[in-house]
C-alpha cells in the first residue's frame, strides 16, 4: 500500500519566502530511475588514471554498454565482474574469484592508478562485503596501485547518488592540510573539463588561486581537506560528500548552483565573498562573461517565454534547472519534482521559485503522469524511460539524463542551456508542419 501526502495548498514558496515556510509534495509510490552504475559514464572520463570494476550480473554489464554506446577508438575504463552461477551456488569462493579478475586486469592495464570496485544490486544482495575486500586488495597492490570500493547499486533514490557514494569514499582518502595552511576552495561534483577550465580563470582573476575540484583528474592529486578549506557544490546531489568533508573541518558556501547567468554569478559571488575579494574586481572579472550568458540565453527566451513546463523527478537538478526555466527564460514551472532533497542545499534555488510551481519530492509515477495529462504542459522533462510513451501522446519531451551529460554549467554553456529545452519544442513545431 502507498502512503501519499496529498495537499493542493502545498506549493513552492515566493522569492521572498523563507524554505522552512512550505512542504512539498512528498510522493512515496512507484518510480523509475536508471541504475547509480551509469554515473561510471562520467566519472571514468574524470579521473583519468582509474578504472571501475563493477561487481555484478550479466545485466549490469549490458547496461553499461547500452549506456556507453560502442567505443572504438579507446578501451574504457570500466568493466564488469560477472557473479556466475558458480558462484551463487558457492561452488567457489567469491574473494578468491574476485582477487584472480583483480590480478589479471592490474597485470593487463599497469597504467591503474587508482581500482574502483564497484558494488551492484547482485552483489549487494548475496552480502559481499567489497569494502572489505578493498582493503585487502589495497594492502596487497599498493604503492604501484590503491584500491576503493564503493556502493553503485540500483537500490536508491537516483542514479546521481553513484556519483556521491564515489565522492564520500574519497574524500575519506583526501590528506589533511597541513598546520598553517592557506585558505583554499575546492569545487565538489562532477563538471565537463572545460568547464573546470573556465571557473579556475575566473576564480584566479578574482584572486583565489588555491583552488582544486573534486572529483580530481588524477587520483594522485586529491585535494587536501581541513579547517582552513571551503567548499562549493557544483551538483545538487553531492550530499553525503559535503557531509563527509564537514566532518573533516571544510565549511560549506551557501550558493544556488551555476545555470545560467544569474545563477553562475550567483555562485561565484558566494565564493567572492567568502574569500573577500573586492566587489569592484568581482564586477571586472565577471561582467564580460555574464553579457555574453545573457545574449546567448536571450536567443531562445522567444520561443521558451511563457511555456508551461513539468519537470518529473530524476536527477535532483530539478529545482535549479526550474529557477533557471522560470527567472532567466520566462518560462511557467508548473510541477518541479525531485528525487531527494536536502532543503539546506537547494535552500537558495527554492527561494527563487515561483509560488505558482508546486514541488514535489520522490516519486508516484501513475499520479505524476496524471498531472502531466490533467496539466497538458508544452514541455515534459523526464527520463528515457517516460519520454517515447509522451511523444507518442503527441507531447514534446527532454530526456533528463542529457542534462547529466552534457556540460551546462557556467556562463559560456548558458545558451547551450537553454537550446536543450528549446530543441523539442522546435522538432514538435517541425512536426506539425510536415503533417
Amino acid at each position: 500500500m502507498n502512503v501519499v501526502t496529498r495537499n493542493p495548498d502545498i506549493a513552492c514558496q515566493s522569492a521572498d519566502s523563507r524554505p522552512g515556510d512550505f512542504q512539498p509534495l512528498r510522493e512515496r509510490g512507484q518510480h523509475e530511475v536508471f541504475c547509480g552504475l551509469t554515473s561510471i559514464m562520467w566519472l571514468h572520463r574524470k579521473m583519468q588514471d582509474a578504472f571501475f570494476l563493477i561487481v555484478g550480473s550479466r545485466t549490469c554489464a549490458h547496461l553499461m554498454q547500452s549506456a556507453a554506446g560502442v567505443m572504438i577508438f579507446a578501451e574504457p575504463r570500466f568493466a564488469t565482474a560477472i557473479i556466475g552461477e558458480r558462484d551463487l551456488a558457492g561452488m567457489a569462493d567469491m574473494n578468491d574469484e574476485l582477487d584472480k579478475v583483480v590480478e589479471r586486469l592490474l597485470a593487463r592495464r599497469p597504467d591503474i592508478k587508482m581500482l574502483v570496485l564497484v558494488g551492484s544490486c547482485p552483489s549487494e544482495v548475496i552480502k559481499l562485503d567489497l569494502s572489505r575486500a578493498a582493503s585487502r586488495l589495497d594492502r596487497l597492490h599498493q604503492p604501484r596501485h590503491r584500491v576503493m570500493a564503493y556502493s553503485g547499486s540500483g537500490i536508491e533514490t537516483t542514479f546521481t547518488q553513484g556519483e556521491d557514494n564515489f565522492l564520500a569514499e574519497l574524500v575519506t582518502r583526501m590528506p589533511a592540510e597541513k598546520p598553517g595552511a592557506a585558505p583554499s576552495l575546492i569545487v565538489v561534483g562532477a563538471m565537463a573539463d572545460v568547464v573546470e577550465d573556465q571557473m579556475t580563470r575566473i576564480f584566479h582573476g578574482m584572486g583565489i588561486e588555491n583552488v582544486a575540484f573534486l572529483p580530481s583528474r588524477s587520483s594522485e592529486s586529491l585535494p587536501a581537506i581541513g579547517p582552513n578549506t571551503a567548499f562549493l557544490m557544483a551538483q545538487p546531489w553531492v550530499n553525503a560528500t559535503a557531509l563527509a568533508m564537514q566532518k573533516r573541518g571544510a565549511r560549506r558556501i551557501a550558493a544556488p548552483y551555476p545555470l545560467g547567468e544569474e545563477g553562475t554569478t550567483a555562485w561565484l559571488k558566494a565564493a567572492a565573498e567568502e574569500f573577500r575579494v573586492d566587489a569592484s574586481r568581482f564586477d571586472a572579472i565577471t561582467a564580460p562573461g555574464r553579457e555574453r550568458a545573457r545574449l546567448a540565453v536571450e536567443r531562445y527566451r522567444e520561443a521558451l517565454a511563457g511555456k508551461r513546463i513539468f519537470l518529473f523527478p530524476d536527477s535532483q537538478l530539478e529545482p535549479a534547472l526550474a529557477r533557471f526555466l522560470h527567472r532567466e527564460l520566462g518560462c511557467e514551472i508548473i510541477e518541479a519534482g525531485t528525487p531527494y532533497m536536502h532543503r539546506e542545499h537547494v535552500a537558495e534555488e527554492l527561494a527563487q521559485l515561483p509560488a505558482s510551481a508546486t514541488l514535489s519530492e520522490g516519486q508516484d509515477v501513475e499520479l505524476q503522469i496524471d498531472r502531466v495529462h490533467e496539466s497538458n504542459p508544452d514541455l515534459i522533462v523526464c527520463g528515457m524511460g517516460l519520454g517515447n510513451p509522451f511523444e507518442a501522446e503527441g507531447r514534446s519531451t527532454k530526456w533528463s539524463i542529457e542534462l547529466v551529460f552534457s556540460p551546462i554549467h557556467g556562463y559560456e554553456q548558458a545558451g547551450d542551456l537553454a537550446e536543450l529545452f528549446a530543441r523539442p519544442l522546435a522538432r514538435r513545431g517541425l512536426l506539425k508542419v510536415g503533417t
